[in-house]
């Protein structure tokens, strides 16, 4: 009997070590980038004019973390997810919180998540297909003390003390529904002065090759709104042609201006076949007006790389972009040509 006992308490222990053990993953994403970059002042001082022309070794969006669930009961699991950013090319020191949250998940009601999370606006992003140094959506500064990206449109970020709700799929329905609300923690003397914002997606996917999406954000990622639409096809679920094309529209009511920011994003993504590993090229083109809701602010950007794989987890990558933007007064071009290699863990 004691010996029943002893047996049926290990495999108890077993199964629940297994079931809390994390998975440890990550990546080193790491690139030599040749970049000339150029601010100039058409109607000010020319002695205000700045260029950048050097060959830097970049990491891009380099990570670790640890992830995993457990059975709550039946039907439910607790989640739990803790990722960090970290600079493989030593520019900085330390890590920095990327997606980080605990959460349940449950087959009839969907997936909660409690922390630091990617705003519902990425939950219908499928149009970049750009790497490396011009992993860029957005980004609207060039810094002196900051590698220099180019200027487009707002994009998602991670929103510090939030709660997103994901629905399960019901009926076998092809729509996924994501809610999220972020809290405003600070001390106000008002609640009419606090900015929490919350944000909501919703993505069609029915597995045909065919992706559309649409999404509403509110005092999230800017102060104001952003409402963004996507579609994406894969020609080669209809045709012989291993092409996926995107696009994506959005428009940012900043609310600080009476501009709108009006941006699209039209991408080309073709695997290629006549190598022994997968092997891919693409083409995307940004174009923003307003920049920042600022009036006569415009930018454009066209992108052209490739990546190959050795392993699945072993990837090469090689691109050439430029971007372009006039700021009233002022003219920035950025060109980058570079390449490198990203490994997954």
């Amino acid at each position: 009997m004691k010996k029943l006992l002893l047996a049926t308490a290990v495999a108890a222990l077993s199964v629940s070590a297994a079931n809390a053990a994390p998975t440890l993953y990550g990546k080193a994403f790491v690139t030599a980038d040749y970049v000339n970059a150029e601010v100039d002042y058409p109607n000010g001082d020319a002695r205000a004019d700045r260029e950048s022309d050097s060959v830097q070794i970049n990491s891009n969006s380099s990570r670790i973390g640890i992830k995993g669930s457990e059975a709550m009961t039946a039907n439910t699991d607790v989640i739990y997810q803790l990722e960090y950013g970290t600079r493989v090319d030593g520019d900085s020191d330390g890590f920095t919180n990327r997606d980080t949250y605990l959460g349940v998940v449950n087959k009839n009601f969907g997936e909660f998540r409690a922390g630091k999370n990617q705003s519902t606006l990425d939950k219908i992003n499928n149009v970049v297909v750009n790497d490396g140094y011009w992993d860029n959506l957005g980004g609207n500064k060039l810094e002196d003390n900051e590698n220099y990206g180019g200027l487009n449109m707002a994009d998602s970020s991670r929103i510090n003390s939030s709660v997103i709700w994901m629905s399960p799929k019901y009926n076998n329905l092809p729509l996924q529904l994501s809610v999220m609300y972020s809290a405003d923690e600070s001390f106000v003397e008002s609640s009419k002065d606090r900015d929490s914002g919350f944000g909501a997606a919703l993505m069609f996917d029915q597995g045909t090759g065919f992706t559309a999406g649409v999404a509403y954000d509110k005092d999230q990622n800017i102060a104001g709104d952003i409402i963004r639409g996507t579609a994406t096809v894969d020609l080669g679920k209809y045709m012989a042609y291993p092409v996926t094309l995107g696009a994506l529209y959005q428009q940012a009511d900043f609310d600080y201006s009476s501009e709108d920011e009006k941006g699209f994003i039209l991408s080309a993504n073709m695997g290629l076949t006549n190598f022994a590993r997968p092997a891919s090229v693409y083409v995307q083109y940004n174009n923003t007006e307003s920049l920042n809701g600022m009036e006569n602010s415009d930018s454009d950007q066209i992108v052209v790389g490739g990546k190959y794989y050795y392993q699945d987890n072993m990837i090469v990558h090689a691109y050439a972009g430029n971007n372009s933007a006039d700021l009233g007064n002022t003219d920035a071009d950025v060109l980058a040509i570079g390449g490198g290699l990203e490994y997954l863990f």
